[in-house]
């Protein structure tokens, strides 16, 4: 008998009719099953009491090719029609497939990164592979990831794909099968399709969970809670929790990044269910357990999209190793980098992560936890894009930088009487409108400015929780303390927002001062003395760079612009025709460049 070998990724195999016909794909988990999709099984007419007696199971990546007969394992059919949820089937082997094959699926992020998958068009009947992107989720309701066409031209998801396995490509998963893909899209050229992650397939058939790797997404509350909240615990029939959750989805589902700092305890009652509940509607484990109607259900700005948060994990009585572990393990990091080294890591994942750590001033080791892990991770956290939460129940820990604060606790701060509710409501309106532009602003010109100013923590935030508990007070719309005291806060916060804004905005104009006189005396320069003149171009050089390598150092570039317009206006005057200003251009003065403006149409100062 033959030696028996493989190919590359022998997990492939395309799954036949009893007759032959090809109707989709799998992936061979060991020598006795193969994962594909349910609907590709009712293709064949081979679902549980269908007129086919099985299926065929072909190799794709053996010497020798095989084939062995299949049909679905008791219990494993999971088929909801065309709902975007389950579609999955776990077929039996009759005979093993005795090539030693033993493929993990891995719990993966979904919300980016390169993957690719093979099937098995109708034409090409032995398989071909394709690339496509994680796009994260395919929708509110429903529990499969989008993946998204990677170049027009390519070949794509097409029937006969169905059941194959989505692969990593680069980074920390590479390799790795993190799902199987349930569905194609075509529209003209728009063309998209959907996976099923590892960890809702292992929610439908948990006998496959030795058979898988890799952290849970969610490890934050009980495990057991099954759903959103019903009769027996409403969690959002209260208007504070209802609030905090919808500030916080605002925050994870818009273009914000940073550190929000959420105050779980206290004296308003609030707890973690709200977070537990908001976390679970990402989570791709807890959607198989959770219903269309439940999520269609749920009042607006409550529900996440799947897999948009990569990682929860509840502190509470752990120690910095046992979170570190958790991390690692979920991003497939090394877990021998200490502290220092996993912070590095996660900083640099493309996409950047989202991350929430609940318990943080409950821990085992709360200060190493704060100094040695999340403090360094939250000071950079918006400057890399990544989304951080951090549940504690009393006052943030010193030292922990933030973003934003939702502290449900009631303000007590001494403001003017009279203030009514309506008057505070638009005053925080106003501070929303001018943090998100301030925000705006940052994203565009404050990572490229050397030693910018900080840009405010949000207040509006907060602010919106207190306005709604108010509201479901009963304090109506006349003067109480509370309105006066928000009111005080949102008009203070919005005239910081502005001083930012002025700052950052002078910046900014000196900038694009700086560039246009460069350009100026560079142009009058080169009609004096020629493009090529040695001594002034080892004076422009750096000047330049200066100006248009980021971060840029305004006072530094604004020294070596000097030296450069120093010296062609000391050259030229010692021509004896300089005669006019430095902004005269040449001779004729026809260069001259008057009406400096700011860059992109932020202004001047």
């Amino acid at each position: 008998m033959g030696t028996h070998h493989h190919r590359d990724d022998p997990w492939r195999v395309r799954v036949d009719s009893d007759e032959g016909t090809p109707c989709g794909a799998g992936v061979l988990l060991d020598e006795r099953h193969v994962l594909t999709c349910a609907h590709v099984v009712r293709h064949a007419h081979a679902e549980p009491g269908g007129r086919a007696r099985g299926l065929r199971i072909s190799s794709v990546a053996c010497d020798p090719e095989w084939q062995h007969t299949a049909r679905v394992a008791p219990g494993t059919w999971v088929h909801t029609g065309d709902t975007r949820r389950g579609d999955v089937a776990l077929l039996e082997l009759d005979e093993p497939a005795d090539c030693g094959t033993v493929t993990a699926l891995w719990r993966a992020p979904i919300s980016g990164g390169k993957v690719r998958v093979y099937g098995f068009p109708q034409a090409e009947p032995y398989g071909i592979w394709t690339d496509a992107e994680l796009s994260g989720s395919g929708g509110r309701q429903g529990e499969w990831g989008q993946l998204s066409r990677v170049r027009t031209g390519s070949p794509w998801i097409e029937p006969g794909y169905s059941g194959a396995g989505v692969q990593a490509v680069g980074g920390e998963f590479d390799g790795r099968i993190i799902g199987i893909v349930v569905r194609d899209y075509v529209d003209d050229d728009a063309k998209a399709g959907w996976m099923l992650p590892t960890e809702t397939v292992v929610g439908y058939l948990p006998r496959i969970e030795r058979l898988s790797g890799g952290r849970r997404a969610n490890q934050l509350g009980p495990a057991a809670a099954e759903h959103l909240g019903g009769a027996a615990d409403d969690v959002l029939g209260d208007a504070l929790r209802l609030a905090l959750t919808q500030e916080l989805t605002r925050l994870l589902t818009g273009p914000w990044s940073g550190t929000v700092v959420v105050r779980t305890g206290g004296t308003t009652g609030t707890g973690t269910s709200w977070l537990v509940r908001l976390v679970r509607t990402a989570d791709p484990a807890a959607r198989a357990t959770l219903s269309d109607a439940e999520l269609a259900a749920a009042p607006g700005d409550t529900v996440l999209g799947l897999g948009a948060i990569d990682a929860a994990y509840d502190a509470r009585g752990r120690t910095l190793a046992d979170v570190c572990d958790y991390l690692a393990h979920r991003f497939a990091l090394p877990a021998t980098d200490g502290a220092d080294g996993l912070v590095r890591r996660l900083l640099r994942l493309k996409p950047p992560v989202c991350l929430v750590v609940g318990g943080v001033d409950q821990a085992a080791e709360r200060e190493a936890l704060v100094t040695e892990l999340l403090a360094p991770l939250a000071a950079r956290a918006r400057s890399r894009g990544i989304r951080l939460v951090l549940g504690v129940e009393g006052p943030p820990p010193a030292g922990l930088p933030h973003e934003a604060l939702l502290d449900p606790e009631p303000l007590t701060d001494a403001a003017a009487p009279g203030v009514t509710a309506a008057a505070a409501d638009e005053a925080v309106r106003q501070l929303a409108d001018a943090e998100e532009a301030a925000t705006r602003l940052q994203t565009r010109w404050g990572l490229k400015l050397f030693a910018a100013p900080h840009l405010p923590p949000a207040v509006a935030p907060r602010l919106r929780v207190r306005l709604a508990a108010g509201r479901d007070s009963g304090q109506g719309a006349g003067p109480a303390a509370e309105p006066a005291a928000i009111h005080t806060r949102a008009v203070a916060a919005r005239a910081e927002v502005t001083r930012y804004d002025r700052a950052v905005r002078h910046q900014v104009a000196d900038v694009e001062d700086l560039r246009q006189s460069l350009e100026l005396h560079r142009m009058r320069a080169a009609r004096y003395f020629g493009a090529e003149d040695r001594a002034l171009g080892d004076l422009h050089t750096p000047a330049a760079r200066a100006l248009w390598t980021v971060p840029i150092d305004v006072a530094g570039a604004r020294e070596l612009v000097r030296r450069y317009t120093d010296e062609v206006n000391r050259r030229i005057e010692g021509t004896g025709e300089g005669g006019g200003s430095s902004g005269d251009g040449g001779p004729d003065g026809r260069d001259g460049v008057g009406g400096i403006g700011g860059i992109d149409g932020l202004g001047g100062r």
